[in-house]
């Protein structure tokens, strides 16, 4: 394994995480058990219209890893590359659910790779009864008040009724 900050295995896990679901906290729980220090590094896209803000994103995911030590919680505007050198961090940790996953997953660690080849992705499959789960899913069933108790963690499910209040 790669050793970085004094000594220690460092990895970065990136994403939206609008908002945060048992299948991410699956990888962050298994990725902090291979790594030394994990910092989860939420992306503020300006491509998507998030429905959290970066900062609500930022403490949902402190309070639902509270419980994990070496998990760090970070935010980021920049390529991954320019996150990754800044924070002088050369493994990448990403999620991938399905096949459907793969293509572009494989596609974004390949660029990753090119604009610094001193990257490198690490893949983890989520656990198959999270195979189907995305925040987006999550977001839908939210907005039409449906049940989300075994999507997402107790205080997640509150931010989101929040968000879209029954009228």
């Amino acid at each position: 394994m790669m050793k970085q900050e004094h000594g220690i295995t460092v990895a970065v896990y990136p994403g939206s995480f609008d908002p945060v679901t048992y299948g991410h906290l699956d990888i962050i729980h298994r990725a902090a058990k291979v790594f030394d220090k994990l910092i989860v590094a939420v992306l503020n896209n300006t491509s998507k219209n998030p429905l959290f803000t970066l900062e609500e994103r930022m403490e949902l995911i402190r309070t639902v890893t509270k419980d994990l030590p070496n998990v760090e919680v970070d935010g980021f505007r920049d390529l991954m590359v320019n996150y990754m050198k800044h924070r002088n961090v050369r493994l990448i940790v990403r999620g991938l659910r399905a096949v459907s996953d793969f293509e572009y997953e494989l596609q974004m660690a390949s660029t990753n790779h090119k604009l610094n080849s001193d990257v490198e992705t690490f893949f983890m499959t989520s656990k198959p009864q999270y195979s189907y789960l995305s925040s987006s899913i999550v977001k839908e069933i939210a907005r039409f008040h449906g049940p989300v108790v075994d999507l997402v963690p107790p205080e997640v499910e509150i931010a989101l009724q929040n968000k879209f209040p029954k009228a």
